[in-house]
């Protein structure tokens, strides 16, 4: 049976070759590294294992690498062609070639099951992303919390974690008043009441709602509500984001006792609320806050982080193992009090994460968009994707990390060129795809099949295309663990660049001798592959010609 992650069995047969050579318990001070050197001449992979072991054995690091190195090569026999000390004691090894062949192998018998798996332990995971309030339409802005939740989403469900992916709405409060008023004042040609909602939309919805003049502002507020909701999800359909879940937080204050209740209720049964100036608060400093907080007011009415404690103990019950909230950068304050929150809750607020995602800064022509939601001069999701398209608006999104100010420059987006990133992915994806509808299917099918047999030497650039191609597990890996989606959108592009440097070098249809030709067609299928599998970890589009 083929290893399906030849990059960690390699790394398996380090980290024993490792424990050998520390000998008495094995123990290693840490997991040593396997990693790309610098420059090519230096080998297939470096690892610092010997200068880890140094201090711990009390020897030359460079002396501790030849031993390694011996061992290493007695492990992986035939496998590895060279095994060489580098600098101050780093470990240089080149693959065989029969390795290499062995790992496109491993990657085109794994078929749809590559990179997949893994997760220890693997948990029931909740992410509630972009939850705009309904009071107006989705902005651009929101396209980056969209695409980075689904793209979480899609990276942890395949790592074997079980996902379900959530919107809370804000269908109650003074928001929501806010707007049925504004939406009244519309229709009767007044003013919009003051911190009331502008823009366009706010009299397309007098003009859509029966007798808006005559209603009064709750009636009006849910009404529009729907309606927003209603366009909301439409554009989150379209961006190719679907949830399982739309939650309402109305619904935390229906019922008796209400969800609100009880969790105020387990709050104070805990001692963790008490009474001032006429109003409850919430002892968060108990729990790293920095003041406590108020969850009901001296009026009576419940605070925002009341309604959130209540939805916090709302998952709880439904026995969520971790939930990932993405909160905008001007929201990082409320982590700390929505941390403290579940704690006074009796639950661990490390399964609790709240990943901060920066502004985006749409840029055309050199000059920065500035957008207000509430003064109704910004630019909606809908009119970005018109504008230049989903594949386009995700990639870019995704492409800087999270917590980093993106700026999504409009020119390049539009542009059908290699200088467009989401492009050039998507061209040697088509590229593939034209080349391989070229052949007869059984002659594709022979390459596959012959995919890790054969003898004549390889080339640097074969070389390089398999690496990066299973390379990707651990990435997906390290996505996982980092919250970091950017990851997947950086191999992609990596791997595109391989494959053209591959296509450019290599001869793949009409290659002599016919070992050739089935060794460079099946590494060109296996590309093909995992260049569409790193776009839909996206929720990108991996089309078969442009």
């Amino acid at each position: 049976m083929i290893n399906h992650d030849p990059l960690r069995a390699l790394r398996s047969a380090v980290r024993s070759a490792a424990a050998d050579v520390r000998g008495s318990d094995g123990a290693l001070p840490v997991e040593p590294a396997l990693e790309w050197p610098k420059r090519a001449v230096q080998g297939d992979y470096s690892t610092n294992a010997a200068m880890l072991l140094a201090p711990v054995l009390g020897a030359a690091p460079r002396a501790i690498a030849e031993r390694l190195g011996a061992e290493l090569s007695r492990r992986l026999g035939d496998e590895v062609a060279s095994v060489e000390v580098a600098g101050p004691g780093f470990l240089n090894l080149v693959l065989a070639d029969g390795w290499v062949r062995g790992a496109l192998g491993a990657v085109l018998d794994a078929g749809e099951h590559f990179a997949a798996g893994g997760a220890e332990p693997a948990e029931r995971v909740l992410i509630e992303f972009v939850s705009a309030n309904p009071t107006g339409p989705l902005v651009a802005a929101s396209g980056r919390h969209a695409a980075y939740g689904d793209a979480l989403a899609r990276i942890l469900s395949r790592r074997g974690h079980a996902v379900s992916r959530e919107y809370y709405f804000n269908d109650a409060g003074n928001q929501i008043r806010l707007l049925g008023e504004s939406v009244r004042a519309r229709a009767r040609g007044q003013e919009i009441p003051e911190g009331g909602y502008q823009g366009e939309y706010v009299a397309a919805l007098a003009a859509e709602i029966p007798r808006a003049a005559d209603a009064e502002p709750d009636e009006l507020a849910q009404r529009a509500v729907e309606l927003l909701l209603a366009q909301i999800k439409a554009t989150l359909e379209r961006y190719g984001v679907h949830y399982d879940t739309f939650f309402s937080e109305r619904a935390l204050h229906e019922g008796s006792p209400s969800g609100l209740q009880r969790a105020l209720d387990t709050l104070r049964e805990a001692g963790q609320v008490y009474r001032s100036e006429g109003a409850e608060w919430l002892r968060t400093t108990r729990f790293g806050d920095d003041k406590d907080r108020v969850v009901i007011r001296s009026s009576g009415e419940p605070t925002y982080l009341a309604a959130d404690i209540a939805y916090i103990q709302n998952k709880l019950e439904r026995g969520i193992e971790r939930q990932l909230l993405p909160v905008g950068a001007d929201h990082h304050a409320y982590v700390r009090e929505l941390k403290a929150a579940i704690a006074a809750l009796g639950g661990d607020p490390a399964r609790l994460e709240a990943p901060v995602l920066q502004f985006v800064h749409l840029v055309e022509h050199g000059e920065v968009f500035a957008m207000s939601k509430r003064r109704g001069d910004f630019v909606t999701l809908d009119e970005l994707l018109d504008e230049i398209g989903v594949d386009a608006t995700r990639f870019f999104m995704l492409q800087r990390s999270h917590d980093r100010t993106l700026d999504l420059d409009l020119d390049v987006a539009r542009q059908q060129s290699m200088e467009n990133p989401v492009y050039y992915v998507q061209y040697a994806h088509a590229r593939i795809a034209s080349m391989l509808r070229k052949l007869p299917d059984a002659r594709v099918d022979d390459a596959v099949l012959r995919a890790a047999w054969g003898a004549a030497p390889l080339h640097p650039s074969e070389r390089g295309l398999v690496k990066r191609l299973i390379a990707l597990p651990e990435e997906i890996a390290e996505a996982a663990a980092r919250r970091a989606p950017h990851r997947i959108a950086a191999y992609a592009l990596e791997l595109a660049q391989d494959f053209t440097a591959f296509y450019r070098d290599c001869r793949v249809v009409g290659a002599t001798p016919y070992e050739v030709e089935s060794f460079r067609i099946a590494l060109s299928v296996a590309a093909g592959r995992v260049i569409a599998l790193s776009l839909d970890l996206l929720g990108v589009s991996a089309p078969d010609s442009m």
